[in-house]
């Protein structure tokens, strides 16, 4: 089946590039557009896409507040299209639970390449900025724990607690950026069990999205 699109920017023509470039791709399928984030947010309810493309410079509501609302109603997986100049976005974004980011500068295949694998359940992280955003995320994305590192640690054991030995391992892999696909060869699993893993991660530690799990990841020294 085609990967359904909804595309979400306040420029016509950047909506009309994305458009003529998706339709070219097989088995990707425009179905929307919208010029706000408010619009972004009806649309999706309506048309149930698999991914919302979003920019997050947009009238009426912004594309952060507006993948929020989607990521919470589950109505959409959101990729979100940034700049190189907007980690403090880009953080916004994760918070809010967007599958991932990507610049407004990637060439066609790496956009292609991203809205499939978003749509398959999978993060994408533009390799660009990968280093200089999970650094900020592991300093400024969480809250400083009451009673400083000893507490934060405590914090992580009890997160991690939560989960089984095999899917300790998962989010070990998921911390280094692994695919679903990466993953199972890594583990000797079948991609469906590497995926079955990660939803149950991912509702076990109460994140939204396989980036912000990374982080836990990261946070407890499992990378």
């Amino acid at each position: 089946m085609s990967v359904r699109v909804l595309l979400a920017d306040d420029h016509g023509a950047v909506r009309a590039g994305l458009r003529a470039l998706l339709d070219r791709a097989e088995g990707i399928e425009v179905v929307g557009e919208a010029a706000d984030g408010q619009a972004a947010v009806l649309n999706a309810r309506a048309l149930r896409p698999d991914v919302v493309l979003m920019d997050v410079r947009m009238p009426v509501v912004d594309g952060v507040d507006a993948t929020g609302q989607i990521v919470a109603e589950r109505t959409a997986a959101v990729l979100v299209l940034t700049t190189f100049d907007e980690d403090e976005v880009v953080l916004s974004a994760i918070r809010a639970g967007a599958a991932g980011f990507l610049l407004k500068t990637a060439e066609a295949p790496e956009l292609v390449s991203a809205v499939r694998r978003v749509a398959a359940g999978e993060g994408v992280v533009a390799p660009e900025v990968t280093r200089r955003v999970f650094r900020e995320l592991a300093s400024a994305a969480r809250p400083a724990a009451p009673g400083g590192p000893a507490a934060a640690a405590e914090s992580a054991v009890v997160q991690l607690a939560r989960l089984t030995g095999r899917e300790l391992e998962v989010l070990a892999h998921l911390g280094r950026g692994a695919s679903n696909g990466q993953v199972a060869v890594a583990l000797a699993i079948s991609e469906a069990t590497a995926k079955t893993h990660v939803s149950r991660i991912l509702g076990k530690l109460g994140v939204h999205s396989r980036t912000q799990a990374a982080l836990v990841a990261r946070d407890a020294g499992l990378t």
